[in-house]
């Protein structure tokens, strides 16, 4: 199964990356932490923000395999503690789907792309900057994983 974070935006900074990847390669080989970072659509070009999230909207829906599980990223999302993720995850791993977190870019998601979630999940009430999400996520599904495993990362 591979938990896939679909995420608009490339260019971050190289400590954001490097955090990232210190929990990616953490993941087992079963369960795959994979980024895919899609081009944001300039925001010089005059487009109002709708246009724009439509274009980047068309990249994620590109990026993501047909049939995994949807979840939102979006600060109104459901709230979860580590626990209820854990939870979340086991049930997505006795599901078997891939599952594909989205992350939209400056200006969000656009409304169709949220339309299609299967669950909308909130990382914290801020808005946080995208370098933050992906490592908070990252951390966050890596720390849920070794609660299902009793891996000693977790302590209550």
């Amino acid at each position: 199964m591979r938990l896939l974070i679909a995420a608009i935006g490339q260019r971050q900074p190289a400590w954001a990356e490097a955090a990232y990847e210190d929990f990616a390669k953490r993941f087992p080989p079963e369960l795959r932490l994979e980024l895919k970072a899609l081009k944001a659509e300039p925001r010089t070009t005059g487009k109002p923000p709708a246009a724009l999230m439509a274009a980047e909207a068309q990249r994620i829906e590109a990026a993501i395999p047909k049939g995994a599980r949807r979840v939102v990223l979006d600060e109104r999302g459901t709230r979860l503690t580590t626990v209820a993720l854990a939870e979340r995850l086991r049930f997505w791993m006795g599901d078997g789907r891939d599952v594909a977190f989205l992350i939209g870019g400056p200006d969000g998601l656009d409304p169709g792309l949220k339309a299609t979630a299967d669950e909308t999940m909130r990382l914290s009430e801020l808005t946080l900057p995208h370098a933050f999400v992906r490592i908070l996520l990252a951390e966050g599904l890596y720390r849920a994983w070794s609660l299902t495993v009793n891996h000693p990362y977790h302590r209550e």
